[in-house]
C-alpha cells in the first residue's frame, strides 16, 4: 500500500545521507519534499502540515545538529511521528461473562461482510463463542453471502427469515445470542454506495436497539481521500469506536491511514490485508512506519512464520539436519513448510534490507508456483529415490520429469539444490553452533543466485542472496 510513499521518502533520506552536515537550509528543503511526498500519498493537508511542523521543529534542534549522524537523527524523528500519527490500536472492550455486540458499519464494497467473517474468525480462535447476523436486506445475496462464509470456516451464523426488516433480526439476533450464551454478537448492516439519510438512520436505529460495545468502521483503502471523508462523517452521525482499513494490500497511496487518526480521533483496529479467513492483522503503529521507511517488518516475519509453520515438524527437520542426515524428504517438508508461509514476494517485502527495493520485487517475475513444481518433482520420485537420491541417473530423470510435467533440466536444478544443501548439513554437523553464522553466510548462494533466480528474480536481487552483500545482518 505504501510503496509509492515509501520509494519518495527513502529518496529525499538517501540524498540527505549524502550531505554529512545538516544545515537549517538543508532541514527546510528536506521538509519540502516530504511535504509533497505525503500530499502524492493523499494524506489530509491538515494532517500533512501539523507533521510537517513536529518534524521540523525537533529536527532543527541542538541536538540534531550537533549529532554524529544529523541525517540518522531525521529519520528517526519522522519514524517517530508516523508512529504518534498512525496511533495505537486499543483491544477490543470485551467484558468477560457478557453478550458483547459488535455493530459492522460503512458503505458497500468497502469488505464489511468479509471483515465481519474475519473478526468472527480470530475471535473464535481466541476461545470466545460467535454469532454473525447479516443486516442487509438490500444487496442482493448479502445475506446469504454471510451464511456461505460462515459455512467455510465454521462460523455460527443466524438463519436467514426471509421478509425480515433490519431492526427485527437485529432484535432476533440479540434474543438467540442470549438464548445461546454467546460472548459476541457481530451485526452486518447494509451499506449505499454513498452517505444518505436513510441508511444512517437505520443504523442509528440499530445502535439505539442493540447497545452496541464496539462500532467499527470499515473502510476501503483503495478510496483514498474519500476513505477519511467517509470516516468523519460516520463518526460525527453514529459515533464509531475504531476501524478497520481493509484492502491494504492494494495498490492504494497509503494516505487514508495516515489521516484517520488524525482526522476522526478513533484508532485503526485492524487491517485487512488479503481474502483468506486468516488475512486480518492487529494494526501495530510502529510496524507500518517501519514498512514505510523501508526497514521492513521482522515482527510481522517472524508472527507469520510462527503462525504457519508446523513447530513439531519443524523441530524434527532441524534435529535431522543437525546430526548430518538430510534427504529429499527432508528438503519437501521445508518448501512445504515456506510455501505455508503465502506470498514470496509479501515475505520479501517484511525482510530489511529488501524492503526497500519493493519496486524491483514487484516488477521481478517472481514465481510463487515454483515450490509447488518443485514438490511435484520429488513426488514424482519413488519412497527409495527421495531418501537415496545419488541413484537417479537419465533414465529415472526422465521418467520424473515426465510425472512432474517439467523438463529434465528442472528435475537437475532441484538436484544440485539438494546437493548443495546436503552439503552445507554436513558441515553443520561438524561446526556445532558456533558454527552458525558461516552457514547462514555459505547459505548466501542457496538462497540466492541459485534459489531465488529460479523464481524469476533479478540478479541484481537474487544474485547477492537474501543474506548477501550489504543486506547481510550477520556481517
Amino acid at each position: 500500500m505504501f510503496t509509492g510513499l515509501s520509494d519518495r521518502l527513502n529518496g529525499v533520506f538517501d540524498k540527505l545521507t549524502r550531505r554529512g552536515i545538516l544545515t537549517e537550509s538543508a532541514v527546510d528543503e528536506t521538509m519540502r519534499e516530504i511535504k509533497i511526498a505525503l500530499l502524492e500519498a493523499d494524506v489530509a493537508l491538515p494532517v500533512v502540515k501539523k507533521f510537517i511542523a513536529n518534524v521540523k521543529e525537533k529536527a532543527i534542534g541542538e541536538q540534531v545538529i550537533k549529532s554524529v549522524s544529523p541525517a540518522q537523527m531525521v529519520v528517526k524523528i519522522v519514524h517517530d511521528e508516523l508512529v504518534s500519527l498512525l496511533g495505537t490500536s486499543q483491544p477490543l472492550k470485551l467484558i468477560p461473562q457478557k453478550q458483547n455486540v459488535i455493530l459492522m458499519v460503512g458503505l458497500q464494497g468497502s469488505g464489511k461482510t468479509t471483515s465481519s467473517a474475519k473478526l468472527a474468525k480470530r475471535l473464535q480462535k481466541d476461545g470466545k463463542k460467535v454469532l454473525l447476523a447479516s443486516l442487509d436486506t438490500y444487496r442482493p445475496a448479502a445475506q446469504e453471502q454471510l451464511a456461505e462464509l460462515g459455512l467455510q470456516h465454521q462460523l455460527s451464523v443466524l438463519p436467514i427469515v426471509a421478509g425480515q426488516q433490519p431492526l427485527d433480526i437485529a432484535k432476533r439476533a440479540v434474543e438467540t445470542a442470549r438464548h445461546e450464551n454467546v460472548d459476541v454478537l457481530i451485526l452486518d448492516t447494509a451499506g449505499r454506495l454513498h452517505i444518505d439519510a436513510d441508511m444512517m438512520d437505520e443504523v442509528i436505529a440499530i445502535r439505539n436497539q442493540t447497545q452496541p460495545i464496539e462500532t467499527l468502521l470499515v473502510v476501503d483503502a483503495l478510496i483514498g481521500q474519500d476513505a477519511v471523508n467517509v470516516a468523519e462523517q460516520f463518526n460525527q452521525k453514529i459515533g464509531i469506536t475504531g476501524i478497520i482499513l481493509t484492502r491494504i494490500d492494494g495498490d492504494s497511496r497509503g494516505g487514508a491511514a495516515l489521516s484517520m487518526r488524525s482526522v476522526t480521533g478513533m484508532p485503526i483496529q485492524f487491517l485487512g490485508v488479503g481474502e483468506k479467513a486468516d488475512a486480518l492483522e492487529v494494526f501495530d503503529a510502529k510496524r507500518i512506519a517501519d514498512r514505510i521507511l523501508g526497514m521492513g517488518d521482522v515482527v510481522g516475519l517472524v508472527e507469520t512464520a510462527m503462525e504457519k509453520i508446523n513447530q513439531d515438524e519443524a523441530r524434527k527437520t532441524a534435529e535431522r539436519m543437525m546430526s548430518g542426515q538430510f534427504d529429499l524428504n527432508d528438503m519437501l517438508a521445508q518448501m512445504r513448510q515456506i510455501n505455508n508461509m503465502g506470498d514470496i514476494k509479501g515475505i520479501m517485502k517484511m525482510i530489511p534490507g529488501l524492503s526497500k527495493m519493493q519496486k524491483q520485487i514487484e516488477s521481478a517475475n517472481i514465481d510463487n508456483k515454483i515450490i509447488k513444481r518443485q514438490e511435484a518433482i520429488i513426488l514424482s520420485m519413488t519412497p527409495y529415490e527421495r531418501k537415496h537420491p545419488d541413484i537417479l541417473k537419465a533414465a529415472r530423470k526422465q521418467r520424473i520429469a515426465a510425472g512432474a510435467g517439467v523438463q529434465v533440466s528442472d528435475v537437475n536444478r532441484l538436484l544440485k539444490q539438494y546437493e548443495q544443501t546436503a552439503t552445507i548439513m554436513k558441515q553443520l554437523k561438524k561446526m556445532g553452533p558456533l558454527g552458525m553464522m558461516g552457514l547462514m553466510k555459505k547459505m548466501n548462494g542457496l538462497m540466492g543466485g541459485n534459489g531465488m533466480s529460479q523464481m524469476g528474480m533479478p540478479e541484481n536481487l537474487a544474485g547477492n542472496g537474501l543474506f548477501g552483500g550489504k543486506f547481510n545482518p550477520f556481517k
